[in-house]
């Protein structure tokens, strides 16, 4: 028989984004920005298989890849509570190979700072037989939010008009 056990914990993150908190809440809430940092532009996994956001209260996230391990991973979250620009209150679940590892209650709060957004994102966790633990959960949102602001610093491409459409002639 296998062992079975729970492991609580939970932590606190902040940073501050030189972003405007409806820019950075935008980051969360739109699916094509949150693809670019958390989806597809999350290098955690060597393969992204699905990302799907569904972003209101009662909706739904997926994220599932394959880890450089060849290792299948997934993530599902349920949005609880939503406040535009303020607030974001989540469940979501972490599987490795079919196997639940983790159970975490995640918020996330935006403040309007001098310079920008300070941001705060507290997780409290319960950590399934030994799979998973606390630690190793803070190194990867800390990773996650380094993703975060890279992203929100990145230049906006400009598409530049395609030769010969521009009507003049």
């Amino acid at each position: 028989m296998t062992d079975r056990s729970v492991d609580h914990g939970s932590f606190s993150v902040e940073r501050v984004y030189p972003a405007p908190p409806r820019r950075v809440f935008a980051a969360w809430a739109n699916h094509a920005e949150k693809d670019r940092w958390f989806g597809e532009g999350d290098d955690f996994l060597t393969s992204t298989d699905a990302y799907t956001l569904d972003f209101r209260v009662g909706g739904q996230e997926h994220l599932q890849g394959t880890r450089p391990s060849g290792r299948k991973f997934s993530y599902d979250a349920r949005y609880l509570d939503i406040v535009d620009d303020a607030r974001i209150i989540a469940s979501y679940d972490v599987s490795v190979d079919d196997r639940r590892i983790s159970v975490s209650l995640i918020t996330v709060e935006f403040e309007a700072a001098d310079d920008g957004t300070r941001l705060r994102v507290t997780e409290q966790g319960a950590f399934l037989d030994g799979l998973d633990t606390n630690a190793q959960r803070e190194v990867g949102l800390r990773d996650s939010l380094d993703k975060l602001g890279e992203y929100l610093v990145a230049p906006v491409a400009v598409a530049s008009p395609t030769p010969g459409l521009s009507g003049i002639g």
